[in-house]
């Protein structure tokens, strides 16, 4: 098979070449979410992704436990009945 990502760029580099074609990179077949990043990085204007990937893009495990810890102080804040 041939590499995604890769293709991506070399479309990118070769898009940057001509400034004057007015075009927009659709990025297709994404099937991690690594690879949304991947295409942001690369300047590609925009992605299809399935439905999974997408809402992926949304969650991260330092994301979950930092507002658990907020969740938490909050509670307390609340409990001393400073809220």
């Amino acid at each position: 098979g041939h590499d995604g990502m890769n293709l991506i760029a070399e479309i990118m580099e070769t898009w940057h070449n001509y400034p004057s074609i007015h075009t927009k990179v659709l990025a297709a077949s994404i099937r991690h979410p690594t690879h949304v990043l991947q295409c942001i990085q690369m300047g590609a204007h925009t992605a299809t992704m399935p439905a999974k990937i997408f809402r992926q893009l949304m969650t991260h495990p330092l994301t979950d436990k930092g507002l658990e810890g907020f969740m938490r102080d909050w509670a307390e804040v609340e409990k001393a009945g400073n809220a």
